[in-house]
């Protein structure tokens, strides 16, 4: 009988033993699940567009120029294009180059994401919007629309000493401050609101330039001390840029005048 008893018993114990096992481990898978989806959730990835070669500013963008890479979701801020979206993007233009491998943004797309609301979503990572007054020929009569591309050209007044270290006088000086910068509104116009067609002037009194910080202070600061600002539009396909541009006065037109025909006119053979 006493045998009996001990071998109930140690069946028990082995039965108590068993049952603690499991729910010791049912607790450790459950532990293991929740850091398992919290790190997963964390280190979520997404499908996303990349460009598929490397890409210059300008370009129409074809299904060929596009990819698709595997990147964590939480790295990625601001309009990550995802799959999804490739329908939307083809045959839109970029705004500037961009490499191979590089997820594409709404940011990149000239025009941002047509179903986002304000300009604020179509302001580059980095840049800033500030808007000038420009009207009339200042804006080239009003042909600047959203979306071209202009340089910024000044025209101020500055006292000037002459030899005697006396005399002061007004010195009225033109340089262009900016060059190829995109317009992202004129007016309260953008690219989202624009007329899809539109061949005529609008009447709007400001353009509102997309630039780099310190730009930004420039143009503010030009407008503070009276200059007045000018637009000369570009070709949106022409990303050229010129070096060492001199500032002009009437000395310098009177100077040169003759010689700025002569190379236009050798540079373009005459015509267009």
């Amino acid at each position: 009988m006493k045998q009996y008893i001990v071998l109930i018993l140690a069946v028990l114990a082995g039965l108590a033993a068993a049952l603690l096992t499991h729910t010791y481990l049912t607790a450790k898978d459950s532990e293991y699940n929740r850091i398992k989806a919290a790190f997963f959730k964390k280190h979520e990835t997404m499908e996303a567009l990349c460009f598929a070669k490397d890409v210059p500013g300008g370009t129409v963008i074809q299904k060929a120029d596009i990819g698709v890479v595997t990147v964590p979701r939480s790295g990625l801020r601001g309009h990550a294009l995802s799959v999804e979206n490739r329908p939307e993007i083809v045959g839109r233009k970029l705004v500037t180059g961009r490499r191979r491998g590089e997820p594409l943004f709404w940011s990149d797309i000239e025009g941002g994401n047509p179903l986002s609301g304000g300009l604020a979503a179509d302001i580059r990572r980095r840049m800033r919007a500030v808007s000038i007054n420009a009207s009339g020929a200042a804006a080239v009569s009003g042909m600047v629309k959203p979306n071209d591309h202009v340089d910024v050209i000044g025209t101020f007044t500055f006292p000037k000493t002459l030899a005697d270290g006396k005399t002061v006088v007004q010195d009225l000086v033109t340089c262009t401050m900016l060059q190829n910068v995109l317009v992202l509104a004129t007016g309260k116009e953008t690219a989202k609101t624009a007329p899809a067609l539109d061949f005529g002037g609008s009447a709007y009194s400001t353009v509102t330039l997309e630039v780099t910080p310190r730009e930004a202070e420039m143009l503010v600061f030009a407008e503070q001390i009276k200059g007045r600002l000018s637009l000369a539009l570009r070709n949106r396909n022409d990303t050229s840029y010129e070096r060492e541009l001199p500032q002009v006065d009437f000395a310098k037109i009177r100077g040169e005048i003759e010689a700025l025909n002569l190379k236009r006119q050798t540079e373009l053979g005459g015509g267009r």
